[in-house]
């Protein structure tokens, strides 16, 4: 901010007889004395909604989080125009390096694919990796394929048209969903590969997990993929998976903590660990988890508030977490995150 434009605030403040000071006013709406402003991932909304309105009630701080996509977290912490950006795909340490970033864990949770065949309930429908990976290329086209036949003996499958739904939008969802069909299906792998955004190979796209639960709603014999937090709040029809152990198992916190338990939170560099495809005869197999992006060279106030926010979160809000299936991290990973605050941003909490 140059001169004027810091007399401009400084008189408007005084004219108006507020006593705050400039740096929380005159910072694009980052952080103000009130609360301050984060946007991202949709996956981690269900938590960071709760989290809010407890922190806000509890400390009087307003955290107002957009849901917009990862791919927009990303995007408005590199242009600083948010306090956090928040992102179910990891940055890698030579991007947040070139960026001036930091990212650490907030909870670890999963997904899951839905689908709307009449007749067939939630957790009846039987999948595997390698076979989502076939309807998502566009090979498995109708719902009484052989190959999803042999996985559901005895489950009457309609002759159905298979209608892919994925996210249209810049999604750490779909990252996470690409990067475990990048693990088991090598032609995944080598054609569409895995990224915030990927060129689909069929389908139609919605914006959100709103927008994908929304058009598999009204399709009949279509499938998407969204959060598992969002299945629960909206009671729609997720299904079991085969997971790389060859155990069939149904979404739950346990299964996300499992896979979650396999990966080394300490000692891996900005913490950047994918949880995908996790080998554990409970383990669920489409795990992931959401990572906060924090820019270094921020006001020094509005990093404070972030981190205060999150500390809290990790401190009181575990309960509120685990009610929809957010599974919290483990006490040793909370103190290397305080630990990574200090020798990154020169001060904590």
């Amino acid at each position: 901010m140059n001169k004027s434009s810091r007399g401009g605030c400084a008189r408007l403040l005084w004219g108006v007889g507020v006593v705050l000071t400039i740096a929380s006013v005159c910072s694009v709406g980052v952080l103000a004395a009130s609360g301050f402003t984060g946007a991202g991932s949709t996956w981690v909304y269900p938590l960071l909604a709760k989290w809010s309105s407890a922190y806000q009630g509890a400390t009087g701080i307003q955290v107002n989080y957009q849901s917009i996509g990862s791919g927009g977290g990303i995007a408005q912490i590199k242009a600083g125009t948010v306090a956090f950006g928040a992102s179910d795909m990891p940055l890698k340490p030579e991007e947040l390096k070139a960026g001036g970033l930091i990212q650490f864990p907030t909870a670890v949770a999963g997904e899951d694919l839905i689908y709307n065949l009449p007749g067939i309930g939630p957790l009846q429908l039987v999948l595997s990796g390698p076979l989502v990976a076939q309807i998502y290329l566009g090979k498995v086209t109708h719902w009484n394929d052989p190959a999803i036949a042999k996985l559901n003996p005895g489950l009457h499958l309609p002759s159905t048209y298979i209608t892919v739904v994925h996210r249209s939008d810049g999604s750490g969802t779909t990252f996470t969903f690409a990067n475990y069909l990048s693990k088991v299906s090598p032609e995944w792998n080598q054609r569409v590969g895995a990224n915030t955004s990927v060129a689909w190979p069929t389908g139609i796209g919605g914006k959100g997990n709103e927008g994908v639960s929304s058009y598999v709603e009204r399709i009949p014999g279509s499938i998407g993929y969204v959060e598992y937090a969002y299945i629960l709040q909206n009671h729609l029809s997720g299904a079991r998976m085969l997971n790389t152990d060859g155990k069939l198992v149904a979404p739950s916190l346990q299964g996300f903590q499992d896979a979650s338990a396999h990966v080394n939170w300490k000692n891996a560099q900005d913490f950047y660990v994918i949880l995908t495809n996790q080998p554990g005869p409970g383990t669920w197999p489409i795990s992931g988890c959401t990572w906060e992006i924090m820019r270094k060279g921020a006001a020094k106030d509005s990093n404070l508030a972030v981190m205060r926010f999150f500390d809290w979160g990790f401190e009181h809000g575990q309960q509120l977490a685990q009610a929809i299936s957010f599974g919290p991290l483990p006490q040793s990973t909370i103190t290397a995150i305080k630990a990574y605050w200090r020798k990154n941003l020169g001060y904590g909490i």
